[in-house]
């Protein structure tokens, strides 16, 4: 009996050393994965995501079972326009953790760079519930989109005016509800908005080409000869700079 329980004990004892030793060599795994999911991040910042790509591929073949190295992955695929790659790591993102709501709202964003309205609407109106989301503006924002391309403007204009509501001074719902408020003929109302995109995101050559474009149906000619040279001056690549360019001579000659 005696020899029974210390044979139990001794079974017992190994078990437990096993665990312990399994439990550290996981944890020591992660560790590792973390370390290089960090330097993959610090690479997408520099919009290197080629390079983080790489990096972030070396950390899930160590250890996958994490949320955000799954997102990671996600958001450097859809960098670089791998959408359906895109969508099965934000998938297993909220597979490992469904209340990771970055991640859902990520996969809305490569639904709709899909085109797949329905499917993004589902995910950024699920986030926009979540009440400990800390930027609820983005799905706002991204709603407005959504529905200004389904031409249902009156939900884009909502979703657009809560967004703001929100985050005043977020440009890129006012940019959103400029085109909006253009494609309903509101032309004041989208020069206004528009005004209010370029004095947060002073630098964004898009806003200002879409400013032009409102100052133009509204008739105001000269300044939108301003905001679309404004628009080349800023332009990060020749096709922009030639489009802004050509919109200003055209402009100037009417």
């Amino acid at each position: 009996m005696k020899k029974s329980l210390k044979l139990c004990f001794l079974l017992m004892m190994a078990l437990f050393f096993l665990t312990a030793c399994a439990s550290g060599q996981k944890n020591v795994k992660k560790q590792q994965a973390e370390a290089i999911r960090n330097l993959g991040e610090a690479y997408m910042a520099q919009d290197a995501y080629t390079m983080a790509l790489r990096e972030f591929l070396k950390a899930e073949s160590i250890y996958a079972n994490d949320p955000y190295l799954q997102d990671d992955l996600g958001v450097a695929y859809m960098a670089k326009g791998s959408m359906d790659n895109a969508v099965a790591h934000f998938k297993k993102a909220l597979k490992i953790n469904p209340k990771y709501s970055p991640a859902r709202n990520n996969l809305g964003s490569a639904y709709m760079e899909m085109e797949k309205w329905e499917e993004a609407i589902e995910c950024f109106n699920l986030v926009k519930a979540d009440l400990l989301y800390g930027t609820p503006h983005y799905p706002l924002t991204n709603l407005g989109f959504v529905y200004y391309k389904l031409k249902d403007y009156d939900q884009a204009v909502k979703n657009y005016q809560e967004a703001i509501d929100v985050a005043p001074n977020f440009p890129m719902a006012f940019h959103g509800l400029g085109l909006v408020y253009m494609a309903m003929g509101k032309n004041s109302d989208a020069v206004a908005a528009l005004q209010s995109a370029v004095e947060k995101a002073p630098k964004e050559g898009p806003i200002y080409m879409d400013l032009g474009k409102a100052y133009q149906q509204s008739g105001e000619y000269n300044k939108a000869y301003d905001a679309f040279n404004k628009a080349a001056e800023l332009a990060k690549d020749a096709k922009s700079k030639t489009e802004a360019l050509d919109a200003a001579k055209k402009v100037w000659t009417h």
